[in-house]
């Protein structure tokens, strides 16, 4: 077929050739055979050959090994009995809060105090009566600015515990129990430091409802923004235990919150155990009601970020103080130090705030790589 087709067009060109005027009439013959022999020289033209493609082998993809995590940071600075207990279940949500550049860094530490009476004319401070001489809590307070402590609120305090939010590395919440007869306590003890450094104070305030005039002195006090009432249980004078029933748990913890939503219009979001007396069931009621955190009168030593020093059992060195871990929320049993000892455990806590910050260090690149391996494709690349 390619043969005659070529042929054709030569004998069209011949014949076109010899229609034009003026040229000399070529041998028929000698024409014919020139287009025979083109045509032949055009079939016989070797077809030019594809160069095979190589197929690239696919490189077999070595799965990585996720390394060990390293264990919780432990340290001798604690009492032998209570030992740091974590509360975040899933690793990766853990390393990842830990490791988020945009939340406090690893060996951030709260340190929270308990506070009851201050006696502005005492010389020396009276633990048996739970009385802090004026003098000796001015000298607290000096010695966490030289430190460079930093006084948080209770909401502060939930977001860093749940989440790691951002607070300064070294932080304090003060919590002054119960109901004080005026604003005076808090004018005269407290707002200097908010005045010079911005520091707010938390108040444990009882919650039965009685003496409405205290109520909207204390109400106006807390609009002001520095002191940030939360809940010290309903009638208060009977510390919750084991034998509580739930009706009474549930009117001591639930009736404070509806007295702060008449009074305050707020919702308490922390309860501070009056007596220091909890359970595992109020725990679990009081959870249920919406609190975030519960604080003890038990001084095991401060907190950081799903670090919180518990105890298995009653101890001799400590017989009052009721063993957290049974309650099985270490968020609801936090402890606490006494304003009146406080002083004598700082140099203990800024130890462990930096140890705990040397070792997540030395780990770091364990945790990244654990968290790269496992936790990036459900949790995304650490931010």
């Amino acid at each position: 077929m390619k043969f005659r087709f070529i042929l054709t067009l030569s004998l069209l060109a011949v014949l076109l050739a010899s229609c034009q005027p003026a040229a000399p009439t070529p041998d028929p013959s000698i024409a014919m055979t020139a287009a025979i022999e083109t045509a032949f020289a055009e079939i016989n033209q070797p077809t030019a050959t594809l160069a095979p493609t190589d197929t690239p082998i696919p490189t077999a993809t070595v799965p990585r090994t996720p390394p060990a995590l390293p264990g919780a940071y432990q340290t001798s600075l604690l009492n032998p009995e209570a030992l740091p207990r974590s509360y975040v279940a899933d690793s990766c949500q853990y390393l990842k809060n830990k490791w988020d550049s945009t939340k406090s860094l690893p060996g951030t530490v709260v340190m929270v105090i308990m506070s009851h009476r201050i006696d502005s004319d005492a010389t020396t401070s009276n633990a048996g009566t739970t009385t802090i001489a004026a003098r000796d809590l001015k000298r607290l307070m000096d010695d966490f600015h030289e430190l460079g402590f930093q006084a948080i609120n209770m909401q502060q305090m939930a977001d860093f515990m749940y989440d790691n939010a951002k607070i300064p590395q070294r932080s304090f919440l003060f919590i002054v129990d119960d109901r004080a007869g005026s604003r005076s306590k808090y004018d005269d003890h407290f707002r200097t430091y908010y005045d010079q450094w911005g520091w707010q104070i938390v108040n444990a305030y009882i919650g039965i409802d009685e003496r409405p005039d205290l109520w909207a002195e204390h109400a106006a006090l807390g609009a002001e923004g520095w002191v940030d009432f939360q809940a010290h249980g309903y009638i208060h004078n009977i510390p919750i235990n084991e034998g509580s029933t739930d009706d009474f748990i549930t009117s001591e913890m639930g009736g404070v919150i509806n007295t702060f939503q008449k009074y305050f219009n707020k919702t308490p979001i922390a309860y501070i155990w009056p007596g220091g007396g909890f359970s595992k069931r109020a725990v679990e009621i009081g959870t249920g009601l919406g609190y975030k955190l519960g604080f003890t009168v038990n001084p095991r030593g401060p907190v950081m970020y799903n670090w919180v020093p518990q105890a298995d059992a009653y101890s001799t060195s400590n017989p009052l103080a009721i063993p957290e871990t049974p309650a099985g929320n270490p968020l609801m049993t936090l402890p606490r130090y006494m304003d009146i000892n406080a002083r004598d455990n700082l140099g203990n806590v800024v130890a462990i705030s930096d140890e705990a910050a040397a070792y997540a260090q030395a780990n770091k690149a364990i945790e990244l790589e654990y968290y790269d391996i496992v936790c990036a494709p459900t949790y995304g690349p650490m931010p």
